[in-house]
């Protein structure tokens, strides 16, 4: 194995988690909550209402980027693989991560341009599935087969990392806390205006940077094997593409996986993309507070992650699936069930019991840890399933048709969540969906053979 080649792909992980941490579900989407929530009231709207519809909006923003995603990522992966290119790609959608990261600095306090800011995140969330889906494709011809579940949790832990060391950068130097200073004690870096939220602001400029600072050892220490390099022929492409999506009704374990990973990928994304603007708005946390849960589902994440790639190695990667799937179900009906008072009906305390915390907010805490880690593994096998229903030739177009089937429904969790939402008026409830969408998803690997299926 070519270490350096290997570590190079990693870097991806590392580049690319911030996106995730710092902008989907720890920091920008709760400032984007505060600000949306705060908007709505001066239209208006009573705090409860305003609430709700900060989610809603949130909720439609993510199902409209989710429905592009989708429809694009299967004929990208084919277009790819008759080209025998994957590099320019990923350069391509390094450039929308970029531009989409970068401009989420311009959601003010005052008069919160929300569309465009909405608009912006799903251009760089655009940018960051197409790209993953090319370095997946890379995954195949990393390692041996069976080194390959190990690889692949790994570069999910490594990327957790990656985003730990963002997000405590992000509260120390940067993200004012209601007294104006840092988590540290600090004045935001480079003159940061506090009460402009300025600091806060800067996630997106930062994300945008450490992407392009980390992907340099991406683009320096990964290369393509050598081979011929065809033009584009979109004809061609199309036509394996239907070929392969044809195939499916006599591959029975791996249109099972497509379908019920594309039911876990998009309920897992969707308590990504929730978790903090239900810690905003539920449970009234500032950014910080949400900040520091962050450190403390990151660092989980990062340490079942790799746990989860070693057990992958061990027993292969449906195991890992089917208890992380199970590990999300129950926190999934503790959040659907607790309140700042309640928790499944049962009274809880009314005083705090570490520091200022209470035991809700002790609750959400674990219930983030566990997220963070679950979804890792989860993310990490998946990836390692995938491959064993793919061959190095045809990897682009079978990760292609991963992301459809990860995007190809990404529109349904957070459309059902804010339409529940809509419906019923309580947040809470609006979260229920996604108990349905992970049930379904494990009844589903029921179908999936564990050693995957030969290309036909």
């Amino acid at each position: 194995m070519n270490r350096k080649r290997i570590w190079g792909w990693w870097f991806f992980d590392w580049a690319s988690q911030p996106y995730h941490t710092l902008l989907i579900t720890f920091i920008f989407s709760i400032y984007f909550a505060e600000v949306a929530k705060t908007h709505f009231i001066r239209l208006g709207d009573d705090a409860a209402i305003a609430g709700a519809n900060a989610q809603a909006l949130w909720g439609y923003g993510l199902a409209a980027a989710g429905t592009v995603i989708a429809v694009f990522a299967p004929v990208l992966g084919a277009v790819a693989d008759t080209s025998g290119r994957k590099m320019p790609w990923i350069w391509l959608f390094s450039a929308f991560y970029v531009t989409g990261a970068a401009g989420l600095w311009y959601l003010t306090p005052q008069h919160p341009p929300l569309l465009q800011a909405v608009a912006l995140f799903g251009i760089g969330m655009i940018g960051l599935e197409f790209a993953t889906i090319f370095t997946n494709a890379m995954l195949p011809g990393l390692a041996p087969r069976d080194e390959i579940g190990r690889l692949s949790g790994t570069g999910f832990a490594f990327g957790y990392l990656g985003g730990v060391v963002a997000l405590a950068m992000m509260l120390a130097l940067f993200a004012e806390t209601p007294s104006g200073k840092t988590l540290a004690g600090l004045e935001p870096l480079f003159g940061l205006d506090p009460a402009q939220r300025e600091g806060t602001r800067f996630v997106g400029p930062f994300t945008a940077i450490w992407f392009i600072l980390f992907m340099m050892p991406f683009f320096l220490w990964v290369r393509e094997p050598r081979g011929p390099r065809r033009p584009v022929r979109i004809g061609a492409a199309m036509r394996d593409l239907w070929a392969l999506i044809r195939s499916l009704r006599h591959r029975r374990s791996l249109a099972s996986w497509l379908v019920s990973s594309m039911l876990s990928r998009d309920a897992l994304n969707a308590l990504y993309g929730f978790g903090g603007v239900y810690a905003g708005t539920v449970l009234g946390w500032p950014v910080f507070l949400a900040g520091i849960f962050g450190v403390v589902s990151a660092i989980s994440a990062a340490i079942i992650s790799w746990l989860g790639g070693m057990a992958d190695s061990r027993f292969g990667p449906k195991p890992v699936i089917i208890a992380s799937t199970l590990v999300l179900i129950a926190v999934c009906v503790t959040i659907v069930g607790m309140d700042r008072e309640t928790l499944l009906g049962i009274s809880l305390p009314a005083m705090p019991v570490l520091g200022s915390l209470y035991v809700p907010d002790l609750i959400f805490f674990a219930c983030g840890a566990l997220i963070g880690g679950a979804g890792g593994a989860l993310q990490a096998a998946s990836r390692t399933m995938m491959v064993r229903h793919t061959t190095p030739e045809r990897a682009t177009e079978g990760f292609g048709l991963y992301a459809l089937s990860g995007k190809a429904t990404a529109f349904l969790a957070p459309f059902l969540i804010a339409l529940v939402t809509d419906m019923s008026g309580n947040q809470r409830i609006g979260i229920s969906p996604v108990i349905l969408i992970f049930l379904l998803a494990l009844v589903l690997l029921l179908w999936v053979k564990p050693e995957g299926e030969g290309q036909q």
